[in-house]
């Protein structure tokens, strides 16, 4: 088939995504998001069935474009100070994606067709903090396909478990180590067990595993030490641990303790690969996308890595090819002194941080903004 209408009225034309999802079950979300969010109805049309954001997102479109003055100014004129105001444009852009992407929730069944949005960052080491700002951003969104992104912080794993049990749907984010997305995934079947619900088919879940930064790391790492074993690895690491990680989610999501939750309902939490876009150019452009296919997992673009694939993607299941040669990888990669868990926590702070940085900075000229609309005091 090559086109026809989508639930939202756009005209369809087959492409690499419609394929990615239909004949390897994995779900193509786009990792963007700014005004008018009329803009993503191609996209759509195209085969994204989700969409991720975060505060460097929103840093970006809300600083680069002048389609939310006129609610910036409103907001200001009320007397809302530069975070409310913040909070008020980014909420209703993520109600105004959640309608457009509510047709594929509601043909999935709850499986797809999330729009996700992230806690303040300024809560990524504040494990009750996180809670209370993922409760109330689950209640004034009040969509049924929002899910509200947690970090993967030491302290946000508890809140993650507790977020569940309280039946709110989690994007868990910044996940950059196996062992660290071992205790997610037991965070959520925690949460799940914890929420006393009969009914837990509506509580769903993604992990957002993040690939590209972690090459960027090692690759300096091996530049350092030189050697050609080491120069050979280059490029592979991050491919290497994902397709682990993989294997550790076949492995948690079976046996009698998921089963016991199977019975009342209760849905895999999602592996979903973030980062997705390629930093090193000599590297190919699909790199992080290709190697990554299979069944119940996302893999989230943003527009370089979504276009890239769309024009020249390969569409064959990857993720559990060669395994042993990701085993061999990840521990020749031990052997030369890398240690992933450090690895891991290195760019858990630096994403944090960076994440902090957006929101800081756009908070800042949103102030400046605001003391320029407002009338001058006698």
């Amino acid at each position: 088939m090559a086109s026809g209408k989508e639930g939202n009225g756009a005209a369809t034309k087959r492409t690499t995504l419609h394929d990615l999802y239909e004949l390897q079950g994995q779900s193509p979300w786009y990792d963007n998001l700014c005004r008018p969010v009329t803009d993503l109805l191609p996209y759509i049309a195209n085969g994204v069935r989700g969409v991720t954001s975060n505060p460097t997102i929103f840093q970006k479109a809300i600083s680069s474009s002048n389609a939310y003055d006129d609610q910036f100014k409103q907001l200001i004129s009320a007397g809302k100070d530069a975070e409310s105001a913040y909070w008020e444009l980014v909420i209703k852009d993520i109600q105004d994606a959640c309608k457009l992407f509510e047709p594929i929730y509601d043909q999935t069944d709850g499986a797809d067709g999330y729009v996700s949005v992230e806690v303040s960052p300024r809560l990524a080491n504040d494990t009750q903090g996180t809670v209370e700002a993922a409760k109330w951003l689950h209640k004034v969104v009040n969509r049924p396909n929002v899910y509200i992104k947690i970090p993967a912080t030491a302290e946000c794993v508890p809140s993650i478990r507790e977020v569940i049990a309280n039946g709110i749907s989690v994007n868990v984010t910044l996940i950059f180590s196996i062992a660290r997305y071992e205790a997610v995934i037991d965070a959520y079947l925690d949460g799940l067990e914890a929420s006393g619900l009969s009914d837990l088919s509506r509580v769903t879940s993604v992990a957002s595993f993040f690939v590209s930064r972690v090459d960027s790391l090692i690759d300096k790492m091996l530049e350092k030490t030189g050697t050609p074993e080491a120069l050979a690895l280059r490029g592979k690491a991050a491919v290497a641990q994902a397709k682990l990680a993989n294997q550790l989610y076949l492995k948690k999501f079976s046996g009698p303790r998921w089963e016991a939750l199977v019975k009342k309902g209760a849905k895999k939490q999602r592996l979903l690969w973030a980062s997705t876009s390629v930093k090193n150019p000599a590297y190919a452009d699909t790199l992080y996308v290709d190697p990554l296919i299979g069944p119940d997992t996302v893999s989230t673009m943003p527009d370089q890595a979504l276009e890239a694939f769309i024009d020249h993607g390969t569409v064959s299941r990857t993720i559990d090819a060669n395994v042993s040669e990701a085993e061999g990888i990840y521990s020749a990669l031990g052997k030369l002194g890398i240690n992933w868990d450090e690895v891991g926590t290195q760019l858990e702070l630096e994403g944090v941080d960076s994440f902090k940085g957006s929101f800081d900075s756009l908070l800042t000229s949103l102030q400046e903004k605001g003391n320029a609309l407002k009338p001058a005091t006698l």
